[in-house]
């Protein structure tokens, strides 16, 4: 039978259907958008809560365990993570892969809804969420600056002008301002004042309620007209509150300005943001899990002009930051390399060839292959990302393979003396079991690929699902256009003894293959020694296996350092501020940062005033010579000088798999149902964790150490002079909480009113002397708060965290230089041990950790997995139970040669490193499928003994065999030694490839034969002993 008989007679037809491939291949790859790569996000959500002046405690507890009662009912939930500080409750839900996005939305709404009756009435604003992964980096960061207009002003042009329209774009998850300068009222009250006057703060803010109402007052409809009701209940300008009477005192008003100040001001003081080192609004616009990160980029650019067409002249809109970038450039460098194979392998064809004819036909079939995948992706919904584009350009080794076999074979023919279509027709013939017996165990391979679990199976379903296209339409185009084309282009030669002259033309081809043939005769005279060394392989494979450092995903560069200060525990906004800027200032210092943008303060990303972010901007990849985990560490000496603040660095990355923040790269979260077990064992973790030299920057998010006043009270005397512990909490509230008390309603924005006491009041300890109680006992009507409570200072927690409501601190850390993730997995275990740590205790390893444990357990099975599968296709081809053992025989030198690569490169065992095993698997049994196929046919055919059967195959299939192993390496090339955008990502895959070709080829050529004739012993003794069942006598090809 041959498939390929009626194309190569019906040229024209075979012509039109490869052109529509073209074709429609062309229009789809125009039409795929790009990415980074796949989506692979879990569904996460995040929840914020902000409640001002609140305690991290009240927050826990009023706010926190309400919410998360009612959240942790939600089917489909993975993880539940929660950080309470003053004034803030953020709690990140992780769900399922199966969880859709939408539904958990719904979900996660119908949670809020259920537990709204439990929350405290005061909140400033219910409970809001958002599409996004509080890990993932801003995809685009903007910065928003006056040289004359205020920060206020700013802040509302940037929420109305840009945040609102921004927010309005698909796949944008949150937009957040930061700076903290939304415009507000803010009423300052001197407090001595009021006393003088009689007056509480507590009567200023019950007042501060009822002079400014915007309530509906109904209509008057009478028998002709009908009128709808206003009054000047509404205050439209701040100034008219001063005039505000608030009370009558000696018969005279007392105006709000005779006890108050009242200025225009930000909602919240304690917050701050700077581009560079000038104060700034910033937008951070992130992206919802699985959006397309430049097709979200791209809407936004496409607009911003328009938007901001309309603001001030002095407002100025700069774009810090643009994930996009570097995305593009490595997508543009994949491409690059992708070409560069291609141009590379149809060089390596003509130089074993040397026949522009017969390089024509693979260097338009390859192609052809590659365009034709786009159609496929397209179909699938996949992208153009660093994983597809280097499925292709590893299927140009695979693709021209399949053409190589088909051109090598049918030339073989027309230089005995057959006319070109007659070769072209038995040629074909011969060959097209091979060729599906290559792609049908190539695609084998590629099963388990297509059915890993979780995040890892996500990663690499478009990569496997691309090769696999590539790869079938390899095939197609190898018995359907190749033939055919080398039946109408291959010229007829004469057959005739070759002359000197061409003997001297081929001699460096006729010196090689006669080398061969005389090593290989000498190895089949010493069979003993060859299987002994094969046999050997699957030892140091496994030995190397073991020894070879492990990781989970390259660390790319993208040209952005995620940042994250920290100061004292105790440090107010102010001292913050200033070591913020120092720090901005040396950053800046650095030839290689563009920009930094930074801001500090409690506003849910920060959680603590003692906490900040900074995102660190770099130059272009070619315009420095380091990258960014090298500029890291040059950082870490300049940004040491500046004392009391620590920076903590991190290269932002493509592939984001954790669920929330942390100071360093890689986190677990250490939780134990007891808060004062956690902060006693956190710390001598830290210090075991320290010492353990694979493991560099360790820290912890637990900050159980902040100053704390506790207003301890005389219940019994505050019960004689009438004063309840409610009308305490409100006075303190009223004066140190930032209360939000009232609202002035515009037709475009909301203006809070504030009340505090005055800002001079507020320095310190002595600040708590100035509150006043109304007392209906008392002589004067008002107690001094020292009269029935003392001052307690102590230490407190100033953020309370929670995994699955149980108090928890998360634990980060980056890998020391030349340390492996696999080492820092161990020597975290190892601390844990040493310590002695509580059974109570639970350790959850998080987003890179995590699914590096799960790849580490599942790698080998995958590998297994991949072998059993090839192992049962091959048997079904074969109808054999032996002939498929001779083919996997060659992996374990795969194996050898890959993991050798990687470790003499210094490159750990990744998942792209597993995954270029993987596909060794395929590329290097088609030695052995080659060899074993036309040594059969010889037996049969021929009647020849095994030994000169497989003998002859091995010199016959020589050549096409080199020129694939050639061409595969060669297609590798470009992988292993680029230097582009995302080379980091690529790299260990070209490595593997190019290291387990080179010795599977040196090592294959003379095993297989060895174990072929092993095998076929082995058989035959099978028979003799009534095991003919076991082993046919003629197996099929």
């Amino acid at each position: 039978m041959n498939p390929s008989r009626i194309f190569i007679l019906r040229p024209v037809a075979t012509t039109l259907l490869m052109a529509a491939l073209l074709v429609v291949g062309i229009i789809a790859w125009q039409q795929l958008p790009l990415s980074a790569l796949p989506a692979v996000e879990y569904a996460t959500i995040e929840v914020q809560t902000f409640y001002p002046g609140a305690s991290p405690d009240v927050m826990t507890s009023a706010v926190t365990a309400p919410l998360e009662k009612q959240l942790g009912q939600m089917s489909g939930l993975r993880q539940m993570f929660s950080q309470s500080s003053g004034g803030a409750s953020v709690i990140t839900l992780e769900f399922d892969l199966s969880v859709s996005l939408d539904v958990a939305e719904q979900e996660v709404q119908a949670a809020i809804n259920a537990a709204s009756n439990l929350l405290p009435s005061g909140l400033p604003a219910p409970p809001i969420y958002a599409k996004i992964n509080p890990a993932d980096a801003p995809v685009l960061t903007l910065a928003m600056t006056s040289s004359t207009l205020p920060l206020t002003d700013v802040q509302t042009l940037a929420d109305t002008r840009l945040a609102q329209k921004i927010s309005q774009l698909p796949g944008v998850g949150l937009v957040t301002l930061s700076g903290g300068y939304k415009p507000a009222v803010r009423v300052q009250a001197n407090i001595r004042a009021m006393s003088a006057y009689d007056l509480n703060i507590d009567d200023l803010r019950t007042t501060l309620g009822n002079i400014n109402i915007n309530t509906p007052k109904g209509t008057l409809d009478g028998p002709h007209r009908s009128y709808t009701i206003d009054a000047n209940d509404q205050i439209k300008d701040p100034s008219d509150y001063l005039n505000s009477v608030i009370a009558y005192k000696n018969g005279r008003p007392v105006l709000l300005s005779d006890v108050a100040d009242v200025v225009r001001g930000p909602e919240n003081t304690q917050l701050g943001a700077w581009m560079n080192t000038t104060p700034a609004i910033i937008l951070n616009v992130q992206r919802q899990p699985g959006a397309n990160v430049i097709q979200v980029v791209d809407r936004i650019k496409a607009m911003l002009p328009q938007w901001t067409a309309g603001l001030p002249s002095s407002v100025s809109v700069v774009q810090l930051t643009d994930r996009t970038t570097t995305i593009r450039a490595s997508v543009a460098d994949v491409e690059f390399e992708l070409t560069l194979a291609v141009c590379l392998v149809v060089m390596v064809i003509f130089l074993f060839l040397r026949n522009l004819r017969a390089t024509f036909i693979p260097s338009l079939s390859v192609p052809l292959s590659l365009v034709g995948t786009f159609s496929a992706m397209y179909l699938w919904g996949f992208s153009l990302d660093n994983l597809s584009l280097m499925a292709l350009t590893i299927a140009t080794g695979f693709v021209v393979d399949d053409a190589i076999v088909v051109i090598e074979n049918i030339s073989r023919h027309i230089e005995e003396g057959l006319p070109p279509l007659e070769a072209a027709l038995k040629g074909s013939r011969e060959i097209g079991f091979t060729i599906i017996s290559l792609t049908v165990s190539l695609l084998a391979v590629l099963i388990p690929l297509l059915f890993m679990s979780d995040v890892i199976g996500r990663l690499f379903y478009e990569f496997a699902v691309t090769l696999a296209v590539t790869i079938v339409l390899s095939a197609v185009v190898s018995l359907t256009l190749v033939p055919m084309m080398c039946a109408r282009l291959l010229s007829g030669r004469p057959h005739r003894p070759e002359t000197s002259g061409k003997k001297k033309r081929r001699s460096w081809f006729d010196y090689l293959i006669g080398g061969y043939d005389w090593a290989l005769t000498r190895v089949l005279e010493h069979q003993l020694i060859t299987l002994l060394v094969a046999t050997a392989t699957v030892g140091v494979t496994a030995w190397l296996y073991v020894a070879i450092p492990k990781g989970f995903f390259p660390t790319q560069d993208t040209g952005i350092i995620q940042g994250i200060t920290e100061a004292s525990q105790s440090i107010s906004f102010e001292h913050m501020s200033e070591l913020q800027i120092s720090l901005a200032d040396a950053v800046l210092k650095d030839p290689d940062v563009v920009s930094v943008s930074s801001f500090i303060g409690v506003d849910g990303t920060n959680t603590t005033l003692n906490v900040g972010r900074m995102q660190i901007n770099l130059r272009p990849r070619d315009q420095r010579s380091q990258t960014a985990s090298q500029i890291i560490r040059r950082l870490q000496q300049e940004v040491a000088e500046v004392a009391g603040i620590t920076l903590y660095m991190q290269p932002v990355q493509d592939l984001t798999v954790d669920t929330q923040i942390s100071a360093t790269q890689y986190q677990f979260i250490l939780d134990n149902p007891s808060l004062d077990e956690l902060s006693t064992w956190t710390p001598k973790l830290l210090d075991a964790l320290r010492k353990a030299p694979e493991l560099a920057d360790v820290t912890s998010d637990l900050q159980d150490s902040g100053l704390s006043a506790t207003i301890d009270v005389d219940r019994a005397t505050a019960a004689r002079f009438g004063i309840t512990l409610a009308t305490i909490d409100n006075a303190l509230y009223d004066s140190f909480g930032q209360r939000l008390v009232n609202t002035i309603f515009t037709q475009s924005n909301q203006m809070r009113v504030i009340l505090e006491a005055q800002p001079k009041l507020l320095k310190g300890m002595p600040a708590l002397d100035s509150i006043y109680l109304p007392s209906a006992t008392a002589s004067t009507g008002q107690v001094p708060l020292s009269a029935i409570a003392h001052i307690v200072i102590g230490h407190k927690p100033i953020q309370i965290g929670h995994l699955a409501q149980f108090p928890a601190t998360t634990i980060s850390f980056n890998l020391a230089p030349g340390a492996s993730l696999g080492t820092a997995v161990t020597a975290v275990t190892n601390a844990e041990q040493a310590i002695g740590l509580p059974q109570s205790f639970e350790t959850s390893f998080q987003g890179a950790l995590e699914a590096f444990q799960s790849s580490l357990t599942n790698e080998v099975y995958l590998v297994i997995a991949a072998v059993l599968v090839m192992y049962v296709v091959l048997g079904v081809l074969y109808e054999s139970f032996i002939h498929p053992l001779t083919i996997l025989s060659t992996l374990p030198s795969a194996g050898i040669g890959a993991l050798l690569a990687m470790q003499v490169t210094g490159a750990d065992l990744d998942i792209i490193g597993i995954i270029g095993i993987i596909l060794l698997i395929g590329v290097v049994k088609k030695n052995a499928i080659m060899m074993i196929d036309f040594a059969i046919a010889a037996e049969r055919e021929e009647g020849l003994a095994p030994r000169a059967a497989i003998h002859q195959a091995c010199l016959l299939r020589f050549r096409p065999i080199l020129m694939t192993t050639v061409a595969a390496l060669i297609s590798a090339v470009p992988l292993a030694f680029g230097s582009g955008s995302g080379s980091e990502l690529r790299q260990p895959l070209g490595i593997a490839m190019i290291g387990g070709l080179c010795v599977s080829q040196l090592l294959t050529l003379f095993t297989t034969p060895v174990v072929y004739l092993a095998l076929d012993r082995l058989a035959k003794w099978l028979r003799e002993r009534g095991g003919r069942a076991l082993e046919p006598e003629t197996p099929a090809p």
